[in-house]
């Protein structure tokens, strides 16, 4: 099928093979107009669009009317239209007008993920075989920044009465009342203590400016930046929630980009939303008052994109591993983040009883193509819709420094650094330090206030992180970046035009482990795995709250957007097995995960594109379509948990702490955290030799007897012997033992990497092994 995605602002670069494409019948085109003020009438800008649209139609108002969809008034202006290509070529060419495209809609286009991933209905998201109707009896907790209920992410049409169990409630507080609930949204609550404890004072509460001078409803909720109630202020809890379980939204968007239908993992899955974070973050005080009410609510899933920064603390002093392992104690699965520091041993969210997900991509990338003055055609990673009209001579931002600064520092595109005189009517090739806390969105403003018409960042590390820049802009990485600047440096009057973001799919293997996303090994505990699987985080479009740019949809990427693709699955698999316990949920997930790439490759890790490990994303990415039918499980009782504790050091006291119950550590069933039947085999102190036992469950529900097989792929220098190597089930819930050793067999050093999988002609159980020899152990390769 032949497509035209985009056409360009000012004259469109269309060649002429390619107007041969178009007839004279009409498509839905986008026109964007830049940013929307707060002094915009809006009954004007209705008024300007018809204006528009009426030159194209040879002076008709009535045939201008007739084509126009709806206006952009708010965030940003433009309308949509029925228009021929030459229509919108004229209008293309007009002034005020920053970019006109097609308004092409892909199926399913999102949270693209979920397609990306296998899952490609509009609202069952049925897995073949299985029906997962029954996700209309599951409840997923959201501990995060509140919702905004309006959001057609959370309709609750077609769904059926609450489930009976339920025993949450709807708080109401500032703009936001029981109304605010209903049978998606089921129940909400906000916690603050812990936060005005922290900040020494009250909640602030600031309005909006007003969005028409003439508008005196001061109730109206979108004026306010904080909400003292479950209301989101923020968008990240709204984002995150229609992840994992929004309905079917017909036409979601980002600014006309990524244009098509999204919906979440579990779409007729109920949502109770815990508000514990707020402007400076979530408190340990509010988060455990929100566990705790979750657990007596009836939640059957705790949701947590958030976490605390590495090194993280000992399971004792963290907030989030006390909470969860009182839900995970009663049978509330908790899912959780990895954390974006996105280094070796920076995974947080440790506990062995939390699902900890790391952040991956999809196929669909945003990217802004960068023409240059030598006849180069490049691309960068952008959210900008604006675009540059002609080529503007490009300069690096180190020679336009202004007063103190250095040209080193200006490079950098800091605040005030940049001179006008210099900077005005170019392009600036600016610098991101290596995972820097700066805005990349604000070194765009700095150099729009300087008077530059676009900017090329030049960013090793995020490169594919995009970002909605204030100007015509794009990240690139390092090496295209000095290509970059090697033209500028041996070119006079370098030139480069920057062209509006796109949004293309399949463009590259995916997928690959984002750079962000934090590592392991496990710094608390090396004996257990984290992350414990990977899933997309990279640009996921998702439901937003007004109160923050006035959008409905945003893109937005983090290991807080992977997280809620594995709650929306664990959702589905709730639906299916009801009595799983959390942690054969978590092994069904992780043992079905698969370490390739599309095309069948090792999955990659940006941004240098090296092979990625167990450290990288766990068990592996995500595969729904297997994880309802795992074949075996690693199971795990609370008392495993506790025996966990135990085992790496925790007195009886300390226990107590957690427990609140009479647990000893006497008697218990081993000594070592290698032991605790986690669904990945750890050592990181090889000496000579070291043996686990772990315990398979069947929960295939077949009556005939199933045998599967050992397959062991080692990790480099380490002899690995299963027994038995072979294990027979006959029956629904049968448990088998099996013992694997490890025995260093070649000099290695640092962690290796295998698997061991039990495989039988359906099923395929895999178990990350990852081995490190003691130091003493080390010896010379001749």
């Amino acid at each position: 099928m032949v497509s035209f995605n985009t056409l360009l602002l000012g004259t469109l670069l269309i060649s002429m093979s390619s107007l041969t494409i178009f007839t004279s019948s009409a498509k839905v085109y986008v026109v964007y107009m830049g940013t929307s003020t707060d002094t915009d009438d809006p009954n004007e800008i209705l008024l300007q669009n018809h204006r528009i649209l009426s030159s194209v139609h040879s002076g008709s108002i009535q045939e201008a009317e007739a084509s126009h969809l709806y206006s952009y008034k708010h965030g940003f202006k433009g309308f949509a239209a029925k228009l021929t290509a030459d229509q919108a070529l004229q209008i293309a060419n007009m002034e005020g007008v920053v970019s006109v495209f097609e308004n092409q809609k892909r199926s399913l286009h999102t949270t693209h993920s979920w397609d990306f991933i296998g899952l490609g209905e509009k609202e069952t998201m049925e897995i073949p075989g299985f029906s997962t109707k029954d996700q209309v009896n599951v409840i997923i907790g959201f501990i995060d920044t509140g919702i905004w209920p309006e959001s057609p992410s959370f309709s609750d049409t077609d769904m059926p009465p609450v489930p009976a169990g339920w025993k949450g409630t709807c708080q109401s507080g500032e703009a936001f009342n029981s109304t605010n609930c209903n049978r998606k949204v089921i129940g909400a609550r906000y916690y603050h203590s812990g936060y005005e404890a922290e900040q020494h004072a009250k909640l602030k509460i600031e309005e909006l400016e007003k969005e028409d001078d003439n508008d005196d409803d001061d109730d109206d909720p979108r004026k306010k930046v904080s909400y003292r109630s479950p209301r989101d202020s923020n968008g990240h809890g709204s984002h995150t929630a229609s992840t994992a379980a929004g309905r079917y939204v017909e036409n979601m968007n980002y600014n006309g980009l990524a244009g098509g239908g999204a919906r979440g993992g579990a779409p007729m899955a109920r949502i109770a939303v815990y508000k514990t974070c707020w402007d400076s973050g979530c408190y340990d005080a509010d988060i455990l008052a929100a566990f705790d009410d979750a657990v007596r609510d009836g939640v059957h899933i705790v949701s947590l994109s958030l976490g605390p920064d590495a090194p993280q603390g000992d399971y004792f002093s963290d907030a989030i591993s006390i909470g969860s392992f009182h839900a995970v104690s009663r049978g509330i699965t908790v899912v959780s983040s990895v954390g974006n520091q996105g280094t070796k041993g920076s995974a947080t969210n440790l506990a062995p009883w939390l699902i900890t997900v790391a952040a991956s991509s999809t196929d669909r990338e945003f990217t802004s193509r960068l023409l240059m003055g030598n006849g180069a055609h490049l691309k960068g990673e952008s959210l900008s819709v604006h675009q540059m009209r002609a080529p503007a001579r490009i300069i690096s931002a180190s020679i336009a420094n202004r007063g103190y600064f250095t040209p080193y520092q200006s490079s950098y595109c800091l605040e005030s650094s940049l001179n006008y005189t210099k900077t005005r009517g170019k392009v600036l090739l600016c610098r991101h330090v290596e995972r820097s806390t700066e805005s990349k969105l604000a070194k765009s403003e700095v150099v729009k206030a300087a008077g530059g018409v676009g900017m090329i960042l030049i960013d090793e590390t995020d490169k594919d992180v995009a970002i909605p820049f204030a100007i015509p802009a794009a990240i690139v990485g390092k090496r295209m970046g000095n290509r970059i600047l090697s033209y500028i440096n041996n070119t006079r009057n370098a030139t480069a035009r920057i062209l509006a973001s796109n949004a293309r799919i399949g463009s590259h293997p995916a997928p690959r482990v984002a750079s962000f996303s934090s590592k392991g090994p496990n710094a608390l505990t090396p004996e257990i795995l984290k992350p414990d699987v990977a899933a997309p985080g990279l640009n996921i479009l998702a439901a937003w709250s007004p109160a923050v740019g006035q959008m409905k949809f945003n893109i937005l990427s983090g290991t807080s957007m992977a997280c809620p693709h594995v709650t929306g699955i664990v959702a589905l698999i709730k639906a299916v097995h009801p009595s799983w316990s959390p942690s054969a949920i978590k092994s069904s997930i992780m043992t079905t995960a698969t370490v390739f790439d599309k095309n069948g490759k090792p999955i990659r890790v940006d941004p240098e594109s090296r092979r990625g490990n167990a450290f990288d994303y766990g068990s592996g990415f995500l595969d729904p379509t297997t994880v309802l039918d795992p074949g075996l499980v690693y199971d795990a009782k609370p008392t495993d948990y506790k025996a966990f504790l135990c085992s790496i050091g925790y007195t009886e006291k300390l226990l107590h702490l957690i427990t609140r119950d009479n647990s000893t550590c006497k008697n218990q069933p081993f000594s070592t955290p290698s032991s605790l039947n986690y669904p990945a085999i750890l050592v990181p102190n090889l000496k000579s030799s070291f043996s686990v036992t772990r315990t398979l469950t069947n929960v295939q529900k077949q009556r005939q007897r199933t045998i599967y097989r050992a397959v062991v792929a080692t990790p480099h220098g380490i002899q690995v012997d299963v027994l038995p190597h072979r294990l027979v089930f006959s029956r629904y819930g049968q448990k088998m033992n099996f013992t694997i050793t490890f025995k260093i067999s070649a000099p290695s050093q640092g962690y290796v990497f295998g698997y061991l999988q039990w495989k039988n002609k359906k099923s395929r159980v895999t178990t990350p092994l990852v081995v490190r020899a003691a130091p003493s152990n080390l010896g010379v390769v001749v």
